[in-house]
């Protein structure tokens, strides 16, 4: 048998790179040996993500993909020649085994090149409402997953978002302890994790900001990522709970494992860990785009593992009207992150590694 080579398409932002990485990371873990290209565009964050988990990373030109039908869309196909071009010379000098697309500027071109030589194709779409290129690339496979049971794409399997070792396999109770001495928080008191993205989110700093002093008066310690171009200082009383504001976490593990509630976004990864590991969050969709961080949340809410509201709702008075009750209640707590984890996928990766050999074995088929 020839040796694999899996060819992945998702480039631009970690939404994109990261369930690639897991997949590639997992599909690593199965076979040492098997082959692993991940194309991109030169502008994006797979430059640097990519080459330091020790995958080959090959460049083509960036076609960005009008999220709605426009007359810009007609001007597409013109400018998708030539990358469509790259990305089948990419499939070629890999003997590419399997396309696996996750969206974003690079995914189109993969699949059109991926469907001009035959290369069967594996779609997974993170958000709930799927862009367009997924929307493409799902004609042309029966391959498709998904990360939600709502997604609108036909005949998907809904498996969720394939996650960071480190996050799939999290033992929060075990952790807990040393998390908390990390952050230098206490053992014992309830503790809010609240983080808006790499950047940081205005709208969370400025509201716990204003909610702190109440937060901090009812036991409530708080580990508060701001972003790191945001000020953001809270003075802690002595001896009371502390109010830890850090630029950055580059462990979520360790912060998960710190928290027994979140206040955060809602992007698909976002959504997609918290339940994995059984946090319950209060979700604050992003205002802008096309409403897909509100879809991505609302499974899990319903399922009863958080809460969801409007970035123009998020106030110090819904902060204390419905998040505090929540972390100074022991079996709310406790039955909010049940809920959340029975809804979480912690197996994505393992799942869509199955999917990956499914399709090239029914390529060998005699059609």
């Amino acid at each position: 048998m020839n040796q694999v080579h899996v060819v992945l398409a998702g480039g631009g932002t970690a939404g994109h790179i990261e369930p690639a990485l897991a997949l590639a990371d997992a599909l690593r873990r199965q076979n040492p040996n098997v082959g692993i290209t991940a194309l991109g565009t030169a502008k994006g964050l797979e430059t640097k993500l990519v080459p330091a988990r020790g995958y080959e990373l090959a460049l083509i030109p960036a076609v960005p993909l009008p999220r709605k039908p426009t007359p810009e869309l007609m001007t597409v196909p013109g400018r998708l020649r030539g990358t469509i071009r790259e990305a089948a010379a990419v499939l070629e000098r890999t003997q590419a085994s399997c396309l696996v697309g996750f969206g974003g500027y690079v995914a189109l071109p993969g699949y059109l090149a991926a469907k001009r030589q035959g290369v069967p194709t594996v779609v997974h779409e993170a958000n709930a409402r799927p862009g367009l290129a997924n929307k493409i690339g799902a004609r042309y496979t029966r391959f498709v997953a998904v990360s939600t049971p709502d997604s609108k794409l036909r005949g998907a399997r809904y498996i969720g978002i394939p996650l960071r070792r480190a996050i799939a396999t999290l033992d929060r109770n075990a952790l807990r302890d040393e998390a908390r001495a990390m952050f230098g928080l206490d053992p014992m008191r309830p503790t809010l994790l609240v983080f808006g993205g790499s950047q940081g989110a205005r709208r969370l700093n400025e509201t716990l900001a204003a909610t702190a002093r109440q937060l901090l008066a009812e036991g409530v310690q708080v580990l508060h990522a701001a972003g790191p171009n945001n000020e953001l200082k809270i003075d802690s009383p002595p001896g009371g709970p502390a109010y830890v504001v850090v630029p950055y976490l580059d462990r979520m593990d360790l912060a998960y494992a710190a928290a027994d509630m979140v206040l955060c976004r809602a992007g698909a990864m976002t959504c997609a860990e918290l339940a994995a590991v059984g946090l319950p969050a209060a979700y604050v969709p992003l205002p802008i785009g096309n409403g897909e961080q509100r879809l991505n949340a609302q499974p899990v809410v319903k399922a009863g593992g958080g809460l969801l509201v409007d970035d123009a709702d998020l106030t110090p008075d819904w902060i204390r009207s419905s998040v505090l009750p929540v972390l100074t209640d022991a079996r709310r707590l406790h039955d909010m992150g049940k809920a959340a984890a029975e809804f979480g996928r912690r197996d994505a990766d393992e799942e869509l590694v199955r999917m990956v050999h499914e399709a090239i074995a029914a390529a060998r088929l005699p059609q």
